[in-house]
């Protein structure tokens, strides 16, 4: 490298360190921000499920045969009987008032009409409005209905005669053996943590980056940055955002070391396979935001642009719907967000254990992204040599 050049590098440095340490927003955004968003996220789903969910049971049988149910259900680590209603309307209230979840109701003469050899209705009623929870109480209330009637069928047919194993068959003609793949705990800090924490910290860089660029004008450095990269701004902006992405790079690894270091996440592929696939999500989500600044070069409407899209991108990356099932236009979409790339490789690294030969195109998606500066850079030269900050 040319001597001038490299002096000419090492001044931006010195300089962009100055102004990283000069401004309390930056180690806020860079280093405090993130790391919370870490803390939050894997205390509030530190058990990986939600457990003990409230519901209200009405039991209008009141037998041996319904206690025993409701006994069973309550010893469920995602259940937990808290009203034992005396009528629908008590534990519908219940409901309303935000108190349970959901209502299982055992009716009248149900242990008679098994004993009977005829088909009673045991009905659950569930709030969807809470998603998770009522998923996983819908699960718990149909498991403790079919094993009931599993356990009543097999003590039914032991008493005509028939042996254990051939009750069981008759109750269960096909065994199932179920294998849960990249995530058998069914964890929900593995399912959320692994992408929204990127996904978040994306959205932070991109933010950061612009402000970088557009405190240039804002104070009227621009063209000191101009006339210390001799014309040559794209060295100019590679040196000034240097600092910061080493910043960057450290945050994102320490992420990385607690997710998949200190609590296990799953990753078959290795800790370092996705470290490399982060540094390369940070460096797409820095060009996106220079490529956005070059587009808009007033601060706050390439700030807002970059906030749409990184917020868009956390719904559209495919992690929380998937991308086969959605519009044919937002399956093509979605492929403009570094975090669908991202999200990709750690399905196919991480959870899969698959090498670079599987993953190697998104590898190449997201090194694409470093070529989005170089379409603005002219523009951006021209701004930053004449236009005037825009508050």
């Amino acid at each position: 490298m040319d001597k001038k050049i490299f002096s000419r590098i090492l001044m931006i440095w010195k300089r962009e360190f100055k102004n990283l340490t000069s401004r309390p927003l930056y180690l806020f955004g860079m280093v405090i921000a993130p790391l919370f968003t870490v803390f939050f996220f894997i205390t509030l789903m530190g058990e990986g499920l939600p457990s003990e969910l409230p519901i209200a049971v009405v039991d209008q049988d009141n037998s041996t045969i319904s206690r025993k149910l409701v006994r069973q259900l309550d010893a469920f680590k995602q259940t937990d009987v808290v009203l034992k209603a005396s009528n629908f309307s008590e534990a519908r209230q219940a409901m309303q008032e935000g108190k349970v979840y959901g209502i299982y109701l055992i009716p009248k003469d149900m242990s008679k009409d098994v004993m009977a050899n005829r088909q009673p209705k045991v009905s659950f009623y569930l709030n969807n409005t809470y998603l998770v929870a009522g998923s996983l109480l819908y699960r718990d209330m149909k498991m403790i209905s079919v094993l009931g009637s599993a356990a009543v069928g097999r003590e039914f047919r032991k008493a005509k005669g028939q042996s254990e194993r051939q009750a069981m068959i008759d109750l269960q003609p096909i065994a199932i053996d179920a294998h849960l793949l990249g995530n058998p705990l069914v964890d929900y800090s593995v399912y959320l943590c692994n992408t929204i924490l990127p996904g978040v910290y994306g959205i932070l860089i991109m933010l950061l980056t612009i402000y970088a660029m557009g405190s240039e004008m804002k104070m009227k450095t621009q063209q000191s940055l101009v006339r210390i990269s001799k014309g040559n701004l794209f060295v100019g902006v590679l040196a000034k955002l240097a600092p910061h992405a080493l910043i960057y790079f450290i945050v994102i690894t320490a992420i990385d070391v607690i997710l998949y270091g200190y609590l296990n996440f799953p990753c078959k592929s290795g800790l370092f396979s996705m470290l490399m696939a982060s540094y390369m999500y940070v460096l797409a989500s820095m060009s996106m935001a220079i490529f956005f600044f070059g587009l808009f070069p007033v601060m706050r409407l390439s700030m807002s642009c970059a906030s749409l899209v990184s917020v868009v991108s956390l719904s559209i990356s495919g992690f929380s719907f998937p991308v086969t099932e959605m519009h044919y236009l937002l399956k093509t979409w979605a492929n403009i967000f570094p975090l669908r790339h991202f999200f990709l490789i750690y399905v196919d690294q991480a959870l899969s254990g698959l090498g670079f030969a599987y993953t190697w195109s998104e590898y190449l998606a997201l090194a694409l992204f470093l070529f989005l500066p170089l379409c603005v850079m002219p523009r951006l030269k021209r701004i930053y040599e004449s236009f005037e900050y825009v508050p």
